[in-house]
């Protein structure tokens, strides 16, 4: 499984943020796969947002489930991630990640994209 990030790479505080990340090598509707979003502050440890599920279900961070969406189109193989009301704390690297099963710690998944740059400033 390949993962790819894309998205802009500024974006101003309270603005609402738009990741895409492409999937190749396996389909998101098959198998026992979620497929995840993670980030990491600069000087920080990693943190799970929120994940989507092979059959569709979604699942939340607590403390980001309100600003957060995780979104999907099937057809294109392709997970989104939507965050809304951005901080300056919301500067992060943001990957895109698959594991079988829900995870709910970072480290025990195992693949992932590059990451994609995000930073909030006006």
């Amino acid at each position: 499984v390949q993962l790819q990030e894309s998205g802009p790479g500024l974006v101003k505080p309270s603005q609402t943020l738009s990741l895409t990340c492409t999937v190749s090598g396996g389909s998101i509707t098959t198998g026992d796969y979620y497929w995840s979003w993670i980030r990491q502050p600069p000087g920080k440890g990693l943190e799970w947002m929120g994940a989507t599920a092979y059959s569709g279900s979604t699942y939340y961070s607590p403390s980001l489930k309100s600003r957060t969406t995780i979104s999907r189109d099937n057809a294109k193989n392709t997970v989104y991630l939507q965050m809304d009301s951005l901080k300056p704390e919301d500067t992060a690297v943001y990957y895109c990640n698959a594991d079988l099963g829900l995870d709910y710690d970072p480290l025990e998944y195992d693949y992932w994209g590059q990451g994609t740059q995000v930073t909030v400033s006006s």
